[in-house]
């Protein structure tokens, strides 16, 4: 039986993590840092260590520390992480107290444009992700993780939608293939996630089985869940203020994104989409759907046009939003502004970013032109007037106008609003006809 695991990473390049070694001994425990801001945070690193080992009824154990900026939820859970490594029976959690910061909830109808993806393991690219102001975030714990990591990145993530300040983008989180990703869910539900992707599925039962997990483990309360707070401000383990609060963050709406990434999905798109409530939009996976079709993809993008088309009606069909594929080469800003352009022209709200650099294109290539707004403005205000005459036929510069084009207008407006490229109180003016 071993009496040594470790956690996290080490060496030259490494930033904002650290590796963690706990191990089982004869003598009395100990605690050796190594950090070049040990001087000024030598006490507080130590601090933190000690508490998190408390709440895990781990203090037995000694603890090496290799630390290169390491922000305190980090630290933590790499702590965990190793103890879990050592004693995989230890059910125990350690949490880091809440960041006000992190309290504010989504909405089914908001923006979607980018999704910024963030490998799960990889705690350098959270503290900043928030800046580049994308509309969500993804904390990524699948193909971005190595399967041996897993486990650990499960414990960073969770630790991060408590602690880390994302500015108001969506908190998603892009959970393993089912049944994994079910344990994935559980373990993040009761800790400010707002929306999971689920990927690579070809089965709406899967969608269901997601739904019961997130309407069960809603229903807990933090006590329930072995949920205790361990930061060393906090002088109790099960103090009442944190328990409230988390009780709190289990009372927002999750939602969820199915990921069309296979043939299979893409035939059964609708049956996904419409399989429960929470879905608000429907995502597809082009790099895993053109290697499942046996073709390669391609910038122009023939491959998989059919299956494209057949997302965006699905979603469509089903009332929830049509997102689309990442663009691979992120120096590609050219490519880039023709891969959004293709995809709006096609339907699609959204698409996945790779690198923070990506986000202002593509909202930029999203956004309705100032032709298209003036255009949705005499639509709505054409419609809203020939409502008000009573009158049964509308039409604009002689062409009728049915309510898909009032509706398609509607949203250019929203979007228009959302952008800050139409006033938010715009509303038309219709002319007194009495």
């Amino acid at each position: 039986m071993t009496n040594q695991a470790s956690a996290g990473t080490r060496g030259a390049d490494v930033r904002s993590d650290c590796w963690v070694s706990v191990e089982q001994t004869d003598h009395a425990p100990t605690i050796a840092i190594k950090s070049k801001v040990a001087a000024l945070y030598g006490d507080s690193i130590r601090a933190t260590i000690a508490a998190t080992l408390t709440a895990l009824d781990a203090s037995d154990l000694s603890v090496t520390l290799d630390d290169n900026g390491a922000l305190p939820y980090t630290l933590m859970a790499r702590v965990e992480a190793a103890v879990k490594r050592l004693r995989p029976d230890n059910a125990r959690v350690c949490l880091p107290d809440i960041n006000p910061a992190t309290q504010y909830a989504t909405t089914r109808e908001r923006l979607r444009r980018t999704r910024l993806y963030l490998p799960g393991n990889t705690p350098k690219f959270f503290v900043n992700a928030g800046l580049r102001q994308p509309d969500a975030i993804i904390l990524d714990l699948e193909d971005s993780v190595a399967p041996d990591e897993k486990d650990a990145a499960q414990i960073l993530v969770r630790n991060a939608l408590r602690a880390v300040n994302f500015y108001g983008a969506e908190k998603m989180v892009r959970v393993n293939p089912l049944p994994r990703g079910l344990d994935d869910a559980r373990a993040l539900i009761p800790h400010g996630v707002h929306t999971f992707l689920i990927p690579k599925v070809e089965d709406a039962d899967e969608v269901r089985a997601m739904d019961l997990v997130i309407a069960s483990e809603a229903k807990q309360s933090p006590r329930d869940l072995g949920i205790a707070s361990s930061h060393p401000s906090t002088s109790q383990q099960n103090d009442a203020a944190p328990l409230r609060t988390l009780l709190a963050m289990t009372r927002p709406e999750i939602f969820l994104i199915p990921i069309i990434e296979s043939a299979r999905g893409v035939l059964r798109a609708f049956e996904i989409a419409s399989a429960s409530p929470r879905v608000v939009a429907l995502a597809i996976g082009l790099e895993d759907y053109a290697k499942d079709i046996g073709a390669e993809r391609t910038a122009e993008g023939r491959e998989s046009l059919w299956a494209r088309s057949q997302i965006v009606n699905a979603a469509r069909a089903a009332g929830v939003t049509p997102l689309g594929s990442v663009f691979g080469d992120v120096a590609d800003e050219t490519g880039l502004r023709a891969f959004v352009r293709d995809a709006r022209a096609l339907g699609f709200e959204g698409i996945g970013c790779l690198h923070p650099r990506q986000v202002q294109i593509a909202h930029a290539a999203f956004a309705p032109t100032p032709e298209e707004i003036e255009r949705a403005c005499r639509i709505v205000q054409a419609f809203e007037e020939a409502r008000a005459r009573g009158a049964g036929v509308v039409a604009l510069d002689g062409k009728m106008i049915d309510a898909p084009v009032v509706e398609r207008a509607r949203r250019t407006i929203r979007l228009a609003r959302a952008m800050e490229r139409l006033p938010e109180e715009w509303e038309p003016r219709v002319r007194d006809v009495s």
